[in-house]
């Protein structure tokens, strides 16, 4: 029971985060500047010598990202062309992700090690998890091969964390910085702790989401222990 309170609160959790995440965007995006997106994320990328980085526009909101695999910072159309304090904010910290590529940022490295274990993980561990839900009582083993997989999605939202609020670090202290964002809009508010803010409650996302996933990974142990 004790558990299943934990997911409850999780999930109430989530949707209140996502929910103030998206009124957040929405407030910061109708703060104007004189540069788009895509010009804050050149900018970025070659303030810190990566001439190697392309920048290139994706279809969805909030779809933003970095790959290391082409060495691309990947922005939503919104974010590309916008001229707001959003879109700075969000080009900034996915420039971050290149400046941590870069630099060896040794949790990003780790990530990236994880990322073809953990996406061979996210796709089976669902089923095998339930089969061994189902036939516990005759083949255990299954139970705890899922549990296995599962524990390795968990450390790939826990590892995620530190490179998420390390790239928004970043992302604002370069802001700040270039004053970029270090003015006042109309109604006297700090245009950089509007940043922050922003790149706060992104964050919040993937702390919900290694909570969860940790909650989750307790329950699916507890039923072992107790079969």
């Amino acid at each position: 029971m004790n558990i299943w309170a934990i997911l409850l609160l999780v999930m109430a959790l989530s949707f209140i985060v996502q929910a103030v995440l998206n009124r957040k965007i929405n407030k910061y995006g109708k703060v104007t500047l004189p540069m788009t997106g895509a010009e804050v994320a050149a900018k970025m990328l070659a303030d810190n010598g990566l001439n190697d980085v392309s920048i290139t526009q994706v279809n969805g909101k909030l779809t933003d990202h970095y790959n290391p695999a082409d060495k691309t910072v990947n922005l939503s159309r919104e974010v590309y062309s916008g001229r707001n304090l959003a879109a700075a904010a969000v080009a900034a910290h996915e420039c971050g992700h290149a400046v941590q590529h870069a630099t060896g940022y040794a949790p990003l490295q780790f990530r990236s090690a994880l990322v073809p274990i953990a996406s061979f993980a996210s796709k089976w561990v669902q089923w095998i998890l339930l089969a061994g839900v189902i036939v516990i009582e005759f083949t255990p083993a299954l139970l705890y091969a899922g549990i296995v997989l599962f524990a390795t999605t968990t450390l790939f939202s826990l590892v995620t964390l530190p490179v998420e609020i390390n790239a928004s670090r970043r992302a604002t202290e370069w802001l700040d910085f270039n004053r970029i964002t270090s003015s006042y809009n109309s109604d006297g508010e700090d245009t950089t702790a509007m940043a922050r803010d922003a790149l706060k409650w992104a964050a919040m996302t993937y702390v919900i989401a290694a909570i969860g996933s940790l909650a989750t990974l307790f329950y699916y142990i507890a039923i072992a222990r107790e079969r």
